[in-house]
């Protein structure tokens, strides 16, 4: 198990452009500096905002060490708690998923109101005092209708993910659309894997059949690309923009986070087997064949808002060789299952594609974990965006794990 000064050398001597090494993608103490340094400091995608359409919808998520639940007020904000009882740490909800008036411990009914005020202790001693006992409280954000959490002490400024995302995504009307369906896969992989595997399509027309119908697999689309090096997808780019749609690429200094619109194959319009909508069009959306939205935030979200569908990704680290993966399809509230949309028709494509990715990383990690491994170079053509998210990693995990300065004595 390596330490952290083993782990900042581990990244240091990395090859460019090459693939990371055995012990990044498999040792536990690179799995506990992944948690430290990124998944315990940065803005996590939790659930979409849709799924706590009503006062004490709740959703729990767990973040390493951390569980999380989230919580949908009185007052109509949405809030984050670390997910324990302040009197004995029992776990307060257990459920993925559920709606309560309050949060009610289910060891000692400790109750707890939705904004995390203790209510109710059964039995306290005279000095007990219920103010200094709430629940404690995590960072929480919305941004393209997502709660985001963040566990640092102090939240890194999230004003520009929020700006930029809420502006890209508002003519999919976040606000309106509500959860049709939700599954969750565990891949037996390590996370970095899974991102990567997102971040190229040099793998598609190998293993998934059912995407390529729909997704356009042109590198300079969905690669580390702004997409308008391609004819097609900066006619597509102009065309959004010209209808109101924000679509140029748009990346963080730091290239954290992504938005860019790209178009599907031919007269698509959605990811369906046969391209036609799977749902009807979002109201405030100009035209059905708008292509695909594509927003990254790292370490551990892609979504694609499409003109009928938003398709939410979650990723979250359960072990060095484990990631668990959830994908949430949206559609406007107003439609109807069986009238308006078919479930199957709407998921088959994704669904289809998670399990082949389930079956790549999970092969992937397997050879990674052969003693005659080594990082192979990366394709700069196919494998752009993987290049984008390795640099990414690799330099933020190097500057947190840089040494500090001593403090001059005085």
């Amino acid at each position: 198990m390596l330490t952290q000064t083993e782990v900042a050398r581990e990244i240091a001597a990395r090859r460019k452009n090459h693939a990371l090494t055995q012990a990044l993608y498999t040792d536990p103490g690179v799995f506990s500096a992944d948690l430290d340094q990124l998944w315990y400091r940065d803005w996590i995608y939790a659930v979409p905002a849709a799924q706590l359409a009503k006062t004490g919808a709740y959703a729990t998520l767990q973040i390493g060490d951390y569980p999380v639940v989230v919580v949908k007020g009185s007052d109509g904000q949405v809030r984050a708690f670390h997910n324990v009882c302040r009197h004995r740490g029992q776990k307060l909800c257990a459920k993925p998923e559920g709606q309560a008036p309050k949060i009610v411990c289910p060891y000692h009914q400790w109750t707890f109101d939705l904004d995390g005020k203790l209510l109710y202790a059964r039995a306290m001693q005279a000095d007990f005092d219920p103010k200094a006992h709430g629940l404690k409280p995590v960072h929480c954000a919305v941004a393209a209708g997502m709660v985001f959490v963040c566990l640092a002490q102090e939240a890194p400024d999230f004003s520009a993910v929020q700006a930029a995302a809420d502006r890209y995504a508002a003519p999919h009307r976040m606000a309106d659309l509500k959860v049709a369906h939700s599954s969750t896969i565990v891949e037996k992989g390590n996370w970095k894997l899974v991102l990567e595997n997102n971040r190229e399509c040099y793998h598609c027309a190998g293993s998934h059949p059912a995407l390529c119908r729909t997704f356009n697999d042109d590198p300079d689309l969905v690669g580390a690309d702004d997409s308008l090096s391609s004819p097609e997808g900066a006619a597509h780019v102009n065309r959004c923009e010209a209808a109101g749609l924000p679509s140029r690429y748009l990346i963080s200094d730091n290239e954290q986070w992504r938005l860019v619109r790209i178009p599907f194959v031919g007269e698509a319009v959605s990811y369906t087997m046969d391209g036609k909508a799977a749902a009807p069009l979002i109201p405030g959306m100009p035209f059905a064949n708008a292509g695909s939205l594509l927003f990254f935030h790292y370490p551990n979200t892609w979504n694609h808002f499409l003109s009928d569908s938003v398709l939410n990704f979650r990723v979250l680290p359960i072990s060095p060789t484990e990631t668990e993966v959830t994908t949430t399809w949206l559609v406007h509230k107003d439609a109807v299952e069986g009238r308006d949309y078919d479930l199957t028709r709407l998921t088959e494509v994704w669904e289809a594609t998670n399990d082949e990715d389930r079956r790549v990383v999970e092969q992937n990690q397997l050879g990674i974990l052969s003693p005659a491994y080594e990082p192979g170079p990366y394709s700069t053509v196919q494998e752009s965006g993987v290049i984008q998210f390795v640099d990414w990693y690799c330099a933020t995990m190097a500057e947190r794990l840089a040494p500090r300065p001593a403090m001059a004595a005085e």
